[in-house]
């Protein structure tokens, strides 16, 4: 039979998303054609509403084919684990609903389905995965996300991340191991490490914070060129972290460091546990030890509470403090959070207008910045050529794929995705980099 995968929302889910379709390619042919396909999997995200409606509306758009070629429907993920019992009567249609600890048991519920039953598997959502191998869902393969932990236990008040995915579970790290070797091993140069928080990672299994021990481990394998961090909370970033950054020359000079606001009252309101003092402090020191490192951040507008005056002192932190990359998102009301309850909320309108003032001189920092690299040669990894345009799309270390920007390079020879280059930057726009190989 024929499978049609579909995978929705974060990296994190993107991983899970591979994790079973290794498993399933053993016994179903991969289709990536919804119109010829006997089954079709939606890997779901419900973090916020934005992600909640793009799942139902993929969902209903399959659920119509079931009157032309499909003949099951399943949905997997935060979705189907948080909603499960509304969804089956909104949409009849769906024949299972496998919830976030349910991924090892996909062979199973497929045939399961197949024999005509109507399943919801839903295990305890604070159960540990153990993945038997990774196909990749997505072109290009020459990096690929690890992830090294599920759940959460920092429970900030605006998240169902916790409700949904559970408590904090590091992944052992002789899987990761394995894992990373597998992917060295089908020509990935660039690990990039992702999880709720990264920088906790092993305290569950070993007592002790193991990122850095990890990392070292991961850049010893042959074929890894680039690891990339993602997702530091501010106040779990410690020397040693910072040195390792320093000193090992395969970790990007990269931090990904979610603050979320630079009001103390707003981040006290929304569970951090951080203060702006403590921020700046970090932020200065990185940029001392680390004088290239490439900061990214995400903020919230429109926390419920916050006054004009808040809105205005995270404006002017952001000018200040010139992130090299940013992401601004709209506060999301979620049911079953604390920040629920909280009142006044603000107006969407409202939320829409402060994060288009960060935005807007968030624009005006990225360019200057960007105006810095002219004339100066970085290294590049080729990520692909555009056959109308004419020109190769790479990235730097400064650049996480999908979030950042890129450097786009006019050239006659021929490279395979994956490939290191020198380049000189010649030109840029607002957010990309243009440039020309050197070698």
């Amino acid at each position: 039979m024929k499978l049609y995968f579909v995978s929705l929302g974060c990296d994190k889910n993107l991983v899970d998303s591979e994790h079973m379709l290794a498993d399933i390619s053993t016994e179903y042919e991969i289709t990536d054609d919804a119109l010829e396909a006997d089954i079709a999997i939606v890997n779901t995200c419900a973090f916020i509403k934005d992600a909640k409606e793009e799942s139902i509306n993929t969902i209903l758009e399959l659920s119509r084919l079931k009157e032309e070629n499909l003949k099951y429907l399943v949905i997997t993920g935060c979705l189907a684990q948080r909603y499960y019992d509304d969804l089956k009567e909104l949409i009849p249609e769906i024949d299972g609903f496998l919830g976030i600890s349910a991924f090892s048991n996909i062979l199973d519920d497929l045939k399961r389905i197949r024999d005509k039953e109507k399943i919801f598997d839903m295990p305890d959502i604070n159960e540990n995965q153990h993945a038997s191998g990774r196909r990749f869902l997505n072109p290009p393969f020459h990096y690929s996300y690890l992830k090294i932990a599920e759940g959460c236990d920092k429970n900030c008040s605006y998240c169902s991340i916790p409700s949904i995915r559970g408590s904090y579970r590091s992944v052992p790290m002789e899987e990761l191991i394995k894992e990373a070797e597998f992917l060295a091993a089908n020509y990935v140069k660039e690990l990039i490490l992702v999880a709720q928080e990264t920088t906790v990672y092993g305290v569950d299994l070993y007592g002790k914070k193991s990122l850095v021990e990890l990392v070292e481990k991961l850049s010893g394998i042959e074929g890894i060129e680039w690891i990339r961090l993602m997702y530091c909370y501010p106040e779990e970033i410690d020397d040693d972290l910072i040195n390792l950054i320093k000193n090992n020359r395969k970790v990007c000079h990269y931090l990904d460091i979610p603050i979320q606001h630079a009001s103390d009252r707003i981040l006290q309101k929304m569970g951090r546990r951080t203060s702006k003092k403590d921020i700046v402090s970090l932020i200065k020191k990185l940029r001392k030890e680390i004088p290239d490192i490439s900061l990214r951040t995400s903020l919230i507008t429109g926390f419920p509470t916050e006054s004009e005056e808040e809105a205005e002192e995270l404006l002017k932190f952001v000018k200040d403090i010139k992130f090299d990359r940013l992401g601004v998102f709209t506060y999301s009301k979620e049911e079953n959070t604390l920040a629920a309850s909280f009142k006044p909320q603000i107006k969407e309108s409202v939320k829409k207008q402060r994060q288009k003032a960060i935005m807007e001189a968030q624009r005006e920092i990225s360019l200057k910045r960007n105006k810095s690299f002219i004339s100066k040669e970085v290294e590049v990894i080729i990520e692909g050529y555009n056959t109308e345009e004419g020109f190769y799309t790479a990235r730097m270390y400064a650049d996480a794929p999908d979030i950042d920007g890129c450097v786009f390079i006019e050239s006659d020879e021929n490279y395979l995705s994956g490939t290191f280059l020198k380049v000189r930057i010649t030109d840029c726009s607002e957010y990309d980099l243009i440039g020309e190989i050197i070698s």
